[in-house]
């Protein structure tokens, strides 16, 4: 496999950052108000040739308690959702998958159905097992863990009945 590019700098740049939170809070409102006919598809950096199906993840912040919703890249296995804490191969995890790990029991919102899921990270074997999933899915996926030392957490949402 040949090696990625090293990170680029500029997607560490304030402006970028903005773009990014913002981007974020109008792909929200464009999902919630259309059930997710706007909004529900990545198609950025490799989804530009291969889109991605976009879900809105729920989630309550660790320290504050606040709220928070975040779209997300994910996969499919059996039942379960699979969404990657890759944050572009930054050097720490984000704040969802931090939030998650303190608070599991959530809801995700695919398309128009909004459900509960209880949310926890793969283990070893089932990382391994379903990275080259998501890496087909969605390329970068591969590029990012190159950029970062941490290894990318692969999070598994079950259904809660």
């Amino acid at each position: 496999m040949p090696t990625p590019p090293p990170r680029p700098k500029n997607l560490d740049s304030p402006v970028v950052v903005k773009i990014m939170k913002y981007g974020a809070k109008a792909q929200v409102w464009a999902y919630r108000r259309t059930g997710g006919r706007v909004g529900g598809m990545w198609r950025v950096g490799a989804g530009f040739r291969k889109p991605v199906p976009t879900l809105l993840l729920e989630h309550r912040g660790r320290k504050s308690g606040k709220a928070f919703t975040t779209p997300l890249l994910y996969i499919t296995d059996g039942p379960n959702v699979v969404i990657v804490g890759s944050q572009g191969g930054l050097p720490k995890h984000p704040q969802w998958y931090l939030n998650l790990v303190a608070h599991p029991d959530t809801h995700i919102q695919v398309r128009a159905e909004r459900r509960p899921v209880r949310a926890r990270t793969a283990d070893p074997a089932e990382r391994a097992r379903l990275w080259p999933l998501l890496v087909d899915a969605y390329a970068d996926f591969d590029n990012y863990q190159a950029w970062t030392e941490r290894e990318i957490p692969v999070v598994i949402l079950e259904p809660v009945q």
